[in-house]
């Protein structure tokens, strides 16, 4: 009878220490959303300045800087232009173990300027635009980041966190660099959201790629006197592209082929001495990359061969795949769901639709519903530099409403959204689930250690190794 008082007595204290814990988190969650309601106005003011900036990829300067300052203006330390990226920086707050990462992107895309309207109208005739909603990303990720450095602060959570600021993910990929100099290797768990048309924590993969740029250079001559004295840098490349849309018949359905022609001859009277086609390759994953890469460098030689010129390719930059980490995301799908799903306004949800219009898709409004943890599912369609660091340490992930449902992603029906009160409650939806998922991380070592098992376990690739050229980033 002893022994069992003693075993009920020990039973009760542990499970009175576990209700305890379970207690304390849910009472830190819930200053971790008023942390963000707090922060929200500050934080659109942040988010609108960088809408309206709207730099593209590594000339994101005072996109960086309203995150800078308002990381400066609340206590974190920032160390600027790491991995000798201009407009690539950290901040830090808190010593010790664990160290939770959370990363934000800033660049816009090119070419998509919108007004803040759900009609067609460039604000900066030519200019950029967030049509991937980037302005959010960073935002709510740094509010995330804030919210947990004054539990930090107060002492209610031991460690320390740290915010990247990644520049240019849009076209050079900046994380790769970041990953080389080692920025991510201290971190024992990393955050990242995307902006979508839905609310879930993500478990699908994304897709890996190879960027590189291929150079003809031929002889020039008069196109009528005397071609016969020519050679062609342009037939060079169109014989090249050809070899490419030929070889697309031989691939595997989950790859896919881009390029974009940079330079092809200045006038039509003078036979091209110098031609330059950007190439992008993609596949599931980074061995299947290498398949396509070595041959579009073979078709490139051969190009260069029947056109009787030399040719030069010229690595630009290479992401993986993202490694999908289901015990984080299960712990991020528990926080949406008890964060429940977003409202919207009869104008927002006539917003949204009336851009659905005008971009001829079906009319569906606004998704402010909250998806099921969803099978771990290869690439569908994107690419992005997180799966570099994925690769390093363990990622959970998300995706939050910013945006009207089955629109056309990087285009001004996006920037029409993620500059007005659409956006606006994605973001702060977006930092109040990633928050309370770090609270989860620091208060729960175990968990922790869970959540490494699960990235040792399932390493899509037994090593890590960055496709990219020496020295910084350039984008030609």
């Amino acid at each position: 009878m002893k022994q069992f008082n003693r075993l009920f007595c020990l039973s009760a204290f542990i499970f009175g220490i576990l209700g305890a814990q379970a207690q304390s988190k849910v009472k830190i969650k819930k200053e971790i959303i008023e942390s963000v309601e707090n922060h929200k106005e500050s934080m659109i003011e942040v988010s609108d300045g960088i809408w309206e900036a709207a730099e593209t990829s590594l000339e994101e300067f005072k996109s960086s800087e309203y995150l800078i300052n308002y990381a400066k203006k609340n206590g974190f330390e920032v160390e600027k232009g790491v991995a000798g990226i201009a407009t690539a920086f950290t901040a830090t707050y808190g010593k010790g173990k664990p160290v939770i990462g959370i990363l934000g992107e800033f660049d816009a895309n090119a070419g998509i300027s919108q007004k803040r309207q759900p009609s067609r109208e460039a604000r900066v005739v030519g200019g950029a635009g967030h049509g991937c909603g980037h302005n959010l990303f960073g935002t709510a990720s740094l509010g995330a980041a804030l919210a947990i450095k004054e539990q930090i602060e107060k002492g209610t959570l031991q460690g320390t966190v740290v915010f990247f600021g990644t520049p240019a993910e849009e076209t050079i990929f900046a994380k790769v660099w970041m990953a080389r100099e080692g920025l991510f290797d201290q971190l024992d768990v990393c955050m990242d959201w995307h902006p979508g048309d839905e609310i879930e924590a993500i478990t699908q993969s994304s897709k890996a790629l190879v960027d590189f740029r291929v150079k003809f250079y031929g002889s020039s001559s008069h196109a009528s006197s005397d071609p016969w004295n020519g050679r062609s840098a342009v037939d060079a490349m169109e014989l090249y592209t050809t070899g490419l849309n030929y070889y697309r018949e031989h691939i595997k359905p989950t790859a896919r082929i881009h390029y974009d022609i940079e330079k092809a001859g200045d006038v039509v009277n003078v036979v091209p001495d110098y031609a330059q086609i950007w190439t992008r390759l993609r596949e599931n994953d980074r061995p299947n990359v290498d398949v396509l890469y070595e041959r579009a460098k073979e078709i490139a030689k051969g190009a260069a061969l029947m056109a009787g010129v030399s040719h030069e390719i010229q690595l630009i930059s290479g992401i993986y795949e993202i490694q999908v980490n289901r015990t984080g995301a299960k712990v991020m799908q528990k926080n949406i769901e008890s964060l429940g799903g977003i409202s919207y306004t009869k104008d927002e949800v006539q917003y949204a639709n009336t851009i659905l219009k005008e971009t001829k898709k079906p009319l569906k409004g606004l998704d402010g519903k909250i998806y099921p943890l969803r099978p771990s599912l290869p690439a569908q369609g994107g690419s992005t530099d997180v799966g570099d660091v994925s690769q390093l340490v363990p990622t959970i992930r998300m995706s939050a409403t910013v945006a009207s449902k089955g629109g056309p992603w990087h285009s001004w029906a996006v920037v029409a959204c993620t500059g007005m009160s659409i956006g606006h409650k994605g973001m702060v939806y977006a930092s109040k689930a990633l928050g309370m998922t770090m609270v989860d991380l620091f208060k729960d070592p175990e968990l922790v250690n869970q959540i490494k098992k699960d990235f040792k376990d399932n390493r899509t690739n037994p090593s890590y190794e960055p496709r990219i050229p020496a020295g910084p980033p350039k984008l030609n």
